[in-house]
């Protein structure tokens, strides 16, 4: 089975998450084009895009385990 990248990118688009998706292939790129290794880590913003953040805030590598954790309050929200 292949993936329908069309309707995928349509999806981005209707949930507004097209933005952020290419804040975070600049920042691939980027560090793919400064000779990097990443292979089996994400990449991270220093600020997270759904915080405001942005490439110029800055960027590192981090585990996936570590980079898709979320802090959260003592009620169980997230911070």
């Amino acid at each position: 089975m292949t993936r329908n990248y069309k309707q995928e990118y349509k999806t981005q688009v209707e949930r507004n998450e097209h933005p952020d998706r290419m804040e975070r292939q600049k920042a691939r790129r980027k560090l793919d084009a400064e000779g990097v290794p990443r292979k089996g880590k994400d990449v991270a913003h220093v600020k997270a895009l759904s915080k405001g953040g942005s490439n110029a805030d800055g960027v590192k590598l981090q585990s996936p385990s570590q980079n898709r954790s979320f802090k959260r309050k003592a009620d169980g929200s997230m911070k």
